[in-house]
């Protein structure tokens, strides 16, 4: 609807050591808060329903991690469901992916790095890995 807010929430989730895929949802400020609550950095989660879409790689992958898919999954509020899986129904598989980063090893930059090089770094895009210690509005 014309004049409505939407609000997005998105999110990358893998099955293995070499697939993952960025996952993006519109809607209304309740469905994306209830559902950006719903589980954290780690879970396993089931995703039903969503929509297999093309990604624009340039303008999507500037903000989202790159993946090796040349596709994106859409969560629609009336469609889609992100179910949470108790930590006992995990399979074991899936736990070592959770500590491997998204992007190669060489293409980060550190803190420190970037402190010391700001002025030739000035105006570019750059991933960084970093350890976020809490996260708010």
């Amino acid at each position: 609807d014309i004049g409505t807010e939407r609000y997005t929430f998105s999110f990358t989730i893998r099955d293995s050591p070499t697939y993952f895929i960025n996952v993006q949802s519109w809607g209304r400020e309740e469905y994306i808060r209830s559902l950006s609550e719903s589980f954290r950095v780690g879970d396993c989660v089931t995703i039903e329903n969503p929509l297999i879409q093309s990604k624009e790689a340039e303008r999507e992958e500037k903000f989202n991690p790159v993946t090796p898919s040349c596709y994106k999954l859409l969560l629609s509020e009336n469609h889609s469901v992100v179910k949470t899986s108790s930590c006992y129904d995990t399979d074991t598989r899936l736990l070592s992916l959770l500590h491997l980063p998204v992007k190669d090893p060489q293409d980060y930059y550190s803190l420190g790095d970037i402190v010391a090089n700001g002025q030739s770094l000035h105006g570019r895009v750059l991933n960084v890995l970093a350890a976020v210690m809490s996260v708010s509005e």
